[in-house]
């Protein structure tokens, strides 16, 4: 397998710089194409859009075991005032659909549908009032986090606002932000790929342990469902094992998923052999290796 003496590898953050290069022949394949730049690239001659539903979504995490976050009805306030159909509308522009507070979607097996949660300024008033804070909440964003990731914390800091629910943006430089901010401070914006099935989801990011539990949502009777229906057999029951595990995560876990995202990768006139993948971005991580270049 492999179709190139050599592979090349470029990190650029900037997406304005990123795409600039695949427009000028720099780079060949880029990925996380940016929703609002997809006309304009497309523009650009030989250049193609290649994007796959899957099981990438969007998130905002707070971590469950830190003030003002290990406080359910705060956590709760902050999902009512999510605008998800919004987030949808303006950020995706029809490369996604809306969330629910869980990771997984329909496109994993044994997936089960859960009530949607609305956006519900009373209900969020609610829980906030019930909470008893009212300081300034501080979200943290970057780019990096997720394309519009800036421009998705403040319509959520606009939707808070009119739950009464004071929300701080700071953009923190997208060098560093996965070092610094992620996984390390306690509400910040962030985005998952998604697995291939539902246990290595919640093994990856939900039970205690998981060096990747990005929301802190420590909870011994989820982590034993997750353990059980890993060796359960009888299809059924470990499907309504998931829904009951999903229901958890729903109503008391940390994370906010507002939106499932398209794969948006775009490809130079000279590349070959790319195929759909809802895996993963660059064709489920195999583009380097599968894709060619032509003459």
């Amino acid at each position: 397998r492999g179709h190139a003496e050599q592979v090349e590898l470029t990190v650029l953050n900037d997406s304005t710089a990123r795409t600039a290069a695949l427009q000028s022949g720099r780079l060949h394949i880029i990925n996380r194409v940016d929703p609002k730049v997809v006309d304009l690239i497309k523009r650009a001659p030989g250049v193609t859009i290649q994007n796959a539903s899957g099981r990438g979504h969007y998130v905002f995490i707070a971590h469950c075991n830190t003030a003002p976050f290990n406080n359910l009805d705060l956590r709760l306030a902050l999902k009512f005032a999510m605008d998800r159909k919004e987030m949808v509308d303006k950020l995706l522009r029809g490369f996604g659909s809306i969330g629910n507070d869980i990771p997984i979607n329909a496109s994993y097996p044994l997936f089960s549908e859960l009530p949607q949660r609305p956006f519900d300024t009373d209900k969020a008033a609610f829980h906030y009032k019930k909470a008893g804070h009212n300081e300034p909440i501080l979200l943290r964003t970057s780019d990096v986090a997720f394309p519009g990731a800036v421009d998705a914390a403040q319509l959520y800091q606009a939707t808070c606002a009119k739950a009464g629910i004071k929300i701080e943006v700071k953009r923190e430089p997208g060098d560093g932000y996965w070092s610094n901010v992620w996984n390390k401070q306690p509400f910040s914006t962030s985005y998952w790929g998604g697995r291939a099935v539902q246990d290595q989801m919640w093994s990856t990011a939900y039970i205690t342990g998981a060096d990747w539990h990005d929301t802190r949502f420590f909870n011994p009777a989820f982590d034993k469902m997750v353990v059980a229906a890993r060796g359960e057999l009888n299809q059924a029951k470990r499907k309504t094992m998931y829904k009951d595990m999903a229901m958890i995560v729903h109503n008391e876990g940390g994370v906010i998923v507002p939106m499932f995202n398209d794969f948006i990768d775009a490809t130079g006139p000279k590349v070959g052999g790319w195929v759909q993948d809802g895996n993963q971005e660059m064709m489920g991580g195999y583009a380097l290796s599968k894709c060619w270049l032509n003459a």
